[in-house]
């Protein structure tokens, strides 16, 4: 079934729905009149604006075209900067992957009796971060059982809070090693067919551990134990079919899709009328879409309850994966998987993350930074920030003399004629100026 869509929704749309409405949500729910959601919102809202700071060039060829470009927030909660966090994620993780080894991908989910409990304690960050390393010790568990030894594995661990609805539904994507490392010996061990009822059974027991240890009640303990009885089978794990893609751009388009996405994409909302929101969303029960109209109020409720405190770590390495000890696993892994005789074919592509200039051309088969009279590159002339002021201004280098005049058979250049031109130092590149 094709999704639905409406065509003369805007871009700026979700930007619209906040400036319309953010300040009367925030009088109506005072819990969120607070920096830890305000401060994202705002940057949202000033994002791409010249207030928020920006860029300028100039042609210095022919002085005819100039081009402002007003800085992004750089936010997850931003629609227009999701694109560039995601691929800022990917980056980050492709430096991460160790060569030859084989990932899976896992999502380890939470009972619905339990998303309010973590709902009601979401502005602390520890009952998440407990959460992330439980999801890697489960797995390290599991690799361990099924290969009868205990190992120690890799992981990639990306805490979510959103489900596809909007509503708050934490969960984990995890991509791991399939197979650990044997410390005592630094042998490698290869994880290959096991049974996932054992992941179901073994989540099941760490996150109920963890969820009675954390929380330390009697009302907790009470509703851990009734949750026991009501899933004699364990919790819901899902496994991918197959191993995560190898190489670069397979493995971007990969993660991308599963684990550094935002609450909700601008082409899922299909209307806005100022006093209520429709837009559509998979349906995991049905496996179909479903279409919600909701007030703003309720929108807006849905969006911002994901933002999470400022310096929250959503990813996190752990085991073979870990930042601080990745190069000495390095050594460890290529050795340990050599000796069971797998071929190291090469290592993961890196992904570079694409500058402005790039993505722009991307989407719009144009260079930006080309003056629209001459064609000539445009230099950067100036950087103003709101907060810090004026960074860079290439005019006043120029008063200040950073660039000498040339003499040439006796003449300064600037008595040669007109037109002159600023001399860089050695090693750049002549400028010409006529309009200055």
């Amino acid at each position: 079934m094709k999704a639905p869509s409406n065509p003369k929704i805007d871009k700026a749309i979700f930007q619209t729905i906040f400036i319309d409405h953010w300040d009367f949500f925030k009088k109506s729910h005072p819990k969120y009149d607070s920096p830890q959601y305000d401060v994202p919102v705002q940057k949202m809202l000033g994002c791409g604006k010249e207030s928020g700071g920006y860029s300028e060039y100039g042609c210095v060829y022919c002085g005819g075209d100039f081009l402002r470009i007003g800085f992004s927030c750089k936010s997850c909660f931003c629609l227009s900067c999701s694109k560039l966090y995601v691929d800022e994620f990917v980056a980050q993780v492709s430096r991460m992957l160790h060569p030859g080894v084989v990932y899976r991908h896992v999502v380890l989910t939470i009972p619905e009796q339990l998303r309010q409990v973590f709902y009601n304690v979401r502005n602390n960050g520890e009952l998440l971060s407990a959460m992330m390393k439980c999801g890697h010790e489960c797995l390290e568990d599991v690799v361990s059982t099924v290969l009868r030894r205990e190992l120690k594995i890799g992981t990639i661990v990306v805490v979510q809070t959103h489900g596809r609805s909007g509503h708050y539904n934490p969960h984990l994507h995890i991509i791991m090693t399939s197979g650990g490392i044997k410390e005592d010996i630094a042998s490698w061990f290869d994880l290959r067919y096991f049974k996932y009822e054992t992941i179901h059974k073994k989540w099941q027991y760490h996150l109920f551990c963890m969820v009675k240890s954390w929380f330390d009640t009697p009302e907790i303990n009470e509703l851990v134990d009734e949750l026991w009885k009501k899933y004699p089978k364990g919790l819901v794990a899902n496994v991918s079919k197959g191993n995560v893609p190898e190489g670069g751009y397979g493995l971007a388009r990969y993660l991308a899709k599963y684990v550094a996405s935002p609450p909700i994409a601008v082409r899922r909302i299909i209307d806005y009328d100022g006093q209520k929101v429709t837009y559509w969303y998979n349906d995991h029960k049905t496996k179909a879409k479903k279409v919600e109209t909701v007030t703003v109020d309720v929108f807006i409720g849905r969006m911002v309850q994901h933002i999470m405190l400022k310096g929250f770590q959503r990813v996190r390495y752990y085991g073979l994966q870990a930042t601080k000890t990745f190069k000495k696993w390095a050594d460890v892994i290529s050795k340990g998987i050599q000796a069971i005789g797998r071929v190291i074919k090469g290592t993961y592509k890196i992904i570079r993350v694409k500058k402005y200039r790039e993505r722009y051309i991307e989407l719009s088969s144009r260079d930006p930074l080309l003056c629209s009279y001459c064609g000539n590159e445009m230099i950067l002339w100036a950087i103003w920030h709101p907060k810090y002021g004026m960074l860079y201004d290439e005019y006043e280098n120029i008063k200040a003399g950073k660039y000498t005049t040339p003499v040439i058979n006796g003449v300064e250049a600037r008595d040669r004629g007109s037109e002159c031109s600023v001399w860089p130092s050695p090693g750049g590149i002549q400028l010409s100026l006529f309009t200055l």
